[in-house]
């Protein structure tokens, strides 16, 4: 289990930060789907903020829910922004990590 939450931390860490930065890199994959780029900015902030609690649940593992949670919930946005935008093929990432956080829910 703390394997699956340090992974998800990087990957969100990462992916969190290229989009906060306004990187355009970062904010390609948000501007595809049609995500206002303060929005995904925002998104960005949040999933590095949720990644960084990743860390700290695993001090303290009763926390561990909460940036799980979040992180969910953003990823099941994420897939419904790709379905909106007719994109449906390009929202696999966000489905296999939806799917990496629900074994962590399951397995707190």
């Amino acid at each position: 289990m703390d394997i699956l939450v340090i992974a998800l931390a990087v990957v969100f860490v990462v992916s969190g930060l290229s989009k906060a930065s306004g990187n355009a890199k970062g904010l390609s994959g948000t501007r595809d789907v049609n995500v206002p780029d303060l929005l995904a900015r925002l998104v960005g902030v949040v999933e590095t903020a949720a990644a960084l609690g990743l860390l700290i649940g695993l001090k303290y593992s009763w926390l561990l829910w909460v940036p799980l949670m979040t992180l969910w919930a953003l990823m099941a946005g994420a897939i419904y922004f790709h379905f909106r935008a007719d994109k449906a093929k390009t929202s696999f990432p966000a489905f296999f990590l939806l799917t990496l956080i629900s074994i962590a829910l399951v397995t707190i």
